[in-house]
């Protein structure tokens, strides 16, 4: 079975073509924004166009506008070749590939930049496993949460201040590391954002 990544959820925009647990191509670019406008290059540069038995999608959380771009290109491609979506979590993958690096028998922390002076956290155990899942800290609440011994992320001189002394993996997903999470459980494609959106709509007008 053939299977699309896409992930579009941080800075990198990435996709990869699957055959079982085996990577047949895959690309990956660093470009901050664009995601829109380089996602489906991407896609058109893979073997049969990237055409797949199915596809999945990096949820997030992350950004707000890259998750969208990515969460919208899956369904509209699921629905023109008639194939199941279905998603996973970034901080998730993010974790695997920094498991990968370390050694499977440490826990990790994920933290990704979110917005507003706060971060993306998330907690996993030496199994990948997260009790409690991804949630939105302020640099205060993520000194107090964060005791693994490794972090891995968008890490900058900002988190490894606030942090401390730790073992630091900057790292952002890709897709061709999904195979590392693929036997987890699939999430829904729907857009996991770990905050409220920036934009408020305005007030309705009392009549």
């Amino acid at each position: 079975m053939r299977t699309l990544v896409i992930d579009t959820a941080t800075k990198a925009c990435s996709v990869a073509l699957y055959d079982g647990d085996t990577v047949i191509a895959s690309h990956h670019e660093v470009i901050g924004r664009g995601h829109a406008e380089r996602l489906l290059p991407l896609i058109a540069k893979l073997p049969d166009s990237g055409k797949a038995d199915q596809i999945v999608v990096d949820v997030g959380p992350g950004s707000f506008t890259g998750i969208r771009i990515g969460v919208a290109t899956a369904r509209a491609l699921g629905l023109a070749w008639d194939v199941e979506v279905t998603g996973y979590g970034c901080l998730t993958l993010v974790a695997a590939m920094a498991r990968q690096a370390v050694g499977a028998t440490k826990a990790v922390d994920v933290v990704m930049a979110g917005g507003h002076g706060e971060y993306f956290f998330e907690s996993f155990d030496p199994k990948n496993l997260s009790p409690v899942g991804a949630i939105s800290l302020t640099p205060q609440m993520l000194a107090e949460r964060s005791q693994a011994p490794v972090v891995a992320g968008e890490i900058g001189a900002d988190v490894t201040a606030i942090i401390g002394d730790r073992e630091f993996i900057n790292i952002l997903p890709d897709a061709a590391c999904w195979h590392l999470i693929a036997s987890l459980r699939a999430f829904a494609p729907n857009p996991i954002y770990g905050r409220a959106p920036d934009a408020k709509l305005p007030k309705a007008k009392l009549a």
